[in-house]
């Protein structure tokens, strides 16, 4: 992954959060993306980032003091074993349960894994299946 290549028509160019114990949430994001095969690629005392996600303290000046609200992220994982080594890694860390590995609703091949970071937020590792995965790209044109 070429994490300093911008890449134009993204949907999200990045996004932060703004958490009340950095050093907690910089243990339980370093083992569950290193799960996921996304390093953290830079650090400095008020906040770290990997790819698009940057985490920082209140104190840091970008955080303007003010915490973040709860959010819900997901991760794309590369298959079934990837998403139960995100979850067990999250318990590991800091994280709460907040939906076991397994098979969701929400389309054929959905396989995810739901849990709560040091803030409560709720981050997810999902694997949409091979059907979906290899699934043709759909364009829309206007």
């Amino acid at each position: 992954m070429d994490a300093t290549r911008l890449h134009r028509g993204r949907l999200i160019d990045h996004i932060q959060l703004v958490v009340r114990d950095l050093e907690a949430s910089q243990d339980f994001y370093t083992a569950v993306l290193a799960v996921l095969e996304i390093p953290v690629i830079g650090t400095t005392d008020g906040y770290f980032w990997a790819d698009e996600l940057v985490v920082s303290s209140a104190e840091s000046p970008a955080a303007l003091g003010a915490l973040t609200g709860r959010h819900h992220l997901a991760f794309q994982a590369k298959d079934h074993a990837t998403v139960d080594a995100f979850y067990r890694a999250a318990l590991a860390h800091g994280g709460r349960d907040n939906g076991a590995p397994g098979e969701r609703r929400y389309h054929p091949g959905y396989y995810a894994a739901f849990v709560l970071d040091p803030d409560g937020n709720n981050i997810e590792a999902v694997y949409h299946g091979e059907a979906r995965r290899n699934a043709p790209s759909v364009v829309i044109e206007f």
